[in-house]
């Protein structure tokens, strides 16, 4: 179901599933949306049982941690539990990778998604293309 990003044609479908909910959801413009940490970073796609996309992320090296980001599942794949996999699935990879700590920038809204799976906030909210966000971490 989740699979490390091997071509350019599974990176493309991670980049439409990103901007379906980053830049038409949520009005993060584009140009801030596709960033310069593409090419340094492990990304992780997702695909429903007809083989479809519907779920990305990536993490990269970051401190002493990989930092997971642009965590996305389009919107009629919500509420199915979809997250959780997903979520359990990267940290798998990245253990894989030699990584024990985990780090991440969790929107406000999905902070309480992120405390079920063991993240622990860290610091005040800080505002990130308009949003509230709040830094998170696990140790894996």
């Amino acid at each position: 179901m989740f699979e490390i990003v091997k071509n350019k044609e599974m990176l493309s479908a991670c980049f439409a599933i990103r901007k379906e909910v980053f830049v038409k959801e949520q009005g993060v413009p584009l140009e801030n949306e596709l960033d310069s940490f593409e090419e340094e970073s492990t990304h992780v796609l997702g695909f429903d049982q007809s083989h479809h996309p519907f779920a990305c992320a990536r993490f990269r090296p970051y401190e002493e941690a990989a930092k997971i980001e642009r965590v996305a599942i389009l919107k009629e794949y919500r509420k199915y539990g979809y997250g959780h996999s997903l979520m359990t699935a990267i940290e798998r990879f990245a253990k894989a990778q030699g990584y024990h700590r985990l780090v991440l920038n969790a929107q406000t809204q999905a902070q309480g998604f992120y405390e079920k799976l063991d993240y622990t906030p860290i610091g005040e909210v800080f505002l990130e293309e308009n949003i509230e966000h709040v830094k998170m971490y696990k140790n894996i």
